[in-house]
């Protein structure tokens, strides 16, 4: 089966993912202890196989111990050089793309993967993925600068997308509006007047500003009432305190979806 897409930058760093890895583990936990195969696919994983090894661990340590991690890449050369890391059958490397080279996946993780993409390829990437996973599987689909400080990303099921989260860490965040830098692909030219993407960071950065007063008792408080302000003037963000805490917020995808 020949490998569908195109081969990546490939830049990657430890820890990189460290975020939406986490965030794996607590949203989509349960997706993986019921799935007869706790099968994933670290789709992309670039150039050196590191944020794929911390996956494995992550979950493992996580969610079940017999989690299993496929890295798949398109570039021969890249899944030749990931092979000293496997550790079958918790964790190894092939070649493929969104086709998943044949797999039926509970999930797949693809991070840093779409952004070099065209915004109109992104809805038949997204089916592409999607029409291959195991019954109620889902895709993780973002991005995220390149130590992790930053990101965003989509969780994509059978039925479309479902929910946008965005994260940052807090030490290094001087505004929500610096989260418009890692959207995803689907949203990353859609931060404009009139779009709903646009509105919602808006409305953090105008909640942030209002919250200076808590900044002398850190980022965290500081955030914690940004976010619990923008919630109160509307926006359907999910109550998770505990994740809000961590730097992140999740909505509906409708809430986001371009106009």
């Amino acid at each position: 089966m020949r490998p569908q897409g195109v081969v990546t930058r490939g830049t990657t760093n430890p820890n990189r993912l460290r975020r939406v890895d986490n965030w794996i583990v607590e949203t989509c936990g349960d997706r993986l202890r019921a799935a007869p195969d706790p099968l994933v696919v670290d789709l992309g994983y670039g150039a050196t196989p590191v944020t794929a090894v911390e996956l494995r661990a992550r979950l493992a340590a996580g969610i079940r111990a017999d989690v299993r991690v496929v890295g798949l890449e398109i570039d021969p050369v890249r899944v030749a050089a990931a092979q000293p890391a496997a550790d079958p059958p918790g964790l190894t490397f092939a070649r493929g793309g969104f086709e998943l080279a044949g797999l039926r996946p509970a999930l797949v993780r693809a991070f840093n993967v779409l952004r070099q993409y065209d915004e109109g390829e992104i809805a038949d990437a997204w089916r592409t993925v999607t029409d291959r996973l195991a019954p109620g599987g889902a895709l993780v689909e973002g991005t995220c600068d390149e130590l992790g400080r930053l990101g965003g990303w989509v969780l994509v099921d059978a039925a479309g997308p479902r929910t946008l989260t965005l994260a940052a860490r807090l030490s290094t965040l001087g505004s929500p509006a610096e989260l418009a830098e890692r959207l995803p692909k689907a949203l990353i030219h859609r931060n404009v007047p009139g779009e709903r993407i646009h509105a919602l960071l808006r409305d953090l950065d105008d909640a942030w500003r209002a919250a200076a007063p808590y900044a002398p008792f850190g980022p965290r408080q500081r955030w914690l009432h940004t976010i619990a302000a923008t919630r109160a003037s509307g926006w359907p963000i999910e109550y998770r305190p505990r994740r809000w805490r961590l730097g992140e917020l999740t909505v509906p995808w409708p809430t986001v979806t371009p106009t």
